[in-house]
C-alpha cells in the first residue's frame, strides 16, 4: 500500500509492551518536543472501553492534545488500512500546525504499517469468513492447521487462537493462490534504527510482569466488570474485534456465567502477561526500534529526556 505523502522518519514513535508507562513517559516526551500524541493502539480507538484499555485520561488529554483516540464505536470494525489513513491524515494536519508528530502505543502491526507500508489484498468476503469461522467454532484449530498446509511461514507467525488473522490468511490464499507471507514479503525489510527515531521501552521481563498484574487489579478496583456489563448491553453488540480484547473477553464469560471473579482475574493477568510478551516479541524483531532500556523507580523526565536527546541525533545524521 502506498504510503502518500506520509514519511515515518520524520515521525517520533514511542513504543512498549502495555503496562510500561507509555502514556506518562509520552506526554512528558511531548512537552519536550512541542509534539501532538497520535494513539498507535488498537483498542483506544473505541469509545466506551476506557478501564481496560488504560486509555488516556481527560487530564492526560487536556495535557496534550492525543488524537485516534474514543473515534469508533464498540460496535464497529476498524481495519489496519483504516488505521494507517487515519494515522497520516493526523500527521499532515499535525504538521500543518507547525508541531512534531509523536506516536504512543503497543500495537505492533501499527507500527509495521506506518514504518513499511502493508499489503491491502483482495477485499474481504463475509460469506467465506463467515463459513470459515463456523468451521472453527464446530472444530476448534481446524483452520491453524489448514493455514499450515497452505502456508506454513504465516502458520508459524500467527497463533492458532488468532482467528481473524488466520481467516485473513486464508482468504488470501483462497483469493490469489499466492499466501500471505509471500505478499507480505516487500514489507519485510525495514530501516536501520540510526536512521528512525522509534524507541521502545525495554523492560526486565519479571519488573515488567509485575507492573502487568497489579495494573489488571487497579482495572477491576477501578470498575472493569461494570464497564464490561454496560457494553454488553448495547444494540448493536460489540464487534469482534472490540469483545475479544484482552480483558474484555474474560469478563464478557464471567458475566455470562464462566469462571468465577478471582479465577477471571488471573485469567486477564496471565493472558495480559502473554500479550506482552507478543508485544515485546514483534518489537524486538522490527530493526527501527531502538531500545530505551528502562526500570523502577521510573524517572519519567531523565527518560524523556534521553529520548530527545538520542532523537535529535538521528535527526543531525540524517538531514
Amino acid at each position: 500500500m502506498e504510503m502518500g505523502d506520509f514519511r515515518a522518519t520524520n515521525c517520533w514513535f514511542l513504543i512498549g509492551p502495555t503496562a510500561g508507562g507509555k502514556t506518562e513517559i509520552g506526554i512528558a516526551l511531548a512537552g519536550r518536543l512541542g509534539a501532538e500524541i497520535v494513539s498507535l493502539d488498537s483498542m483506544a480507538l473505541y469509545r466506551g472501553m476506557d478501564i481496560g484499555t488504560a486509555k488516556p485520561t481527560r487530564e492526560h488529554r487536556a495535557a496534550v492534545p492525543h488524537h485516534l483516540v474514543d473515534v469508533v464505536e464498540p460496535h464497529e470494525e476498524f481495519s489496519l488500512a483504516q488505521y494507517v489513513e487515519a494515522a497520516e491524515a493526523c500527521a499532515k494536519d499535525i504538521r500543518g500546525r507547525g508541531r512534531e508528530i509523536l506516536f504512543v502505543g503497543g500495537t505492533p502491526l501499527y507500527l509495521k504499517a506506518l514504518l513499511r507500508g502493508i499489503f491491502a489484498g483482495p477485499a474481504a468476503d463475509a460469506a467465506f469468513r463467515a463459513q470459515l469461522e463456523g468451521e472453527e467454532r464446530e472444530r476448534p484449530g481446524t483452520l491453524h492447521r489448514r493455514l499450515a498446509q497452505c502456508d506454513p511461514e504465516a502458520a508459524q507467525r500467527l497463533h492458532s487462537n488468532d482467528t481473524r488473522r488466520v481467516v485473513r490468511a486464508l482468504e488470501v490464499f483462497e483469493k490469489t493462490g499466492i499466501p500471505i507471507s509471500r505478499w507480505q514479503q516487500q514489507f519485510d525489510r525495514g530501516l536501520p534504527a540510526d536512521r528512525c527515531r522509534v524507541f521502545l521501552l525495554d523492560w526486565p521481563r519479571e519488573v515488567l510482569y509485575r507492573r502487568v498484574n497489579r495494573r489488571v487489579e487497579i482495572m477491576f478496583e477501578q470498575g472493569l466488570v461494570e464497564e464490561v456489563a454496560g457494553l454488553i448491553q448495547l444494540e448493536p453488540p460489540l464487534s469482534k474485534t472490540a469483545s475479544q480484547a484482552v480483558g474484555y473477553r474474560e469478563v464478557i464469560e464471567y458475566l455470562r456465567g464462566g469462571p468465577g471473579l478471582e479465577t477471571t482475574i488471573e485469567l486477564v493477568k496471565t493472558h495480559t502477561r502473554q500479550l506482552a510478551k507478543r508485544q515485546w516479541t514483534w518489537f524486538r524483531s522490527l530493526s527501527e526500534c531502538r531500545p530505551v532500556p528502562i526500570s523502577e523507580p521510573v524517572d519519567v523526565e531523565r527518560i524523556a529526556g534521553s529520548i530527545v536527546q538520542a532523537g535529535l541525533q538521528i535527526s543531525a545524521r540524517t538531514g
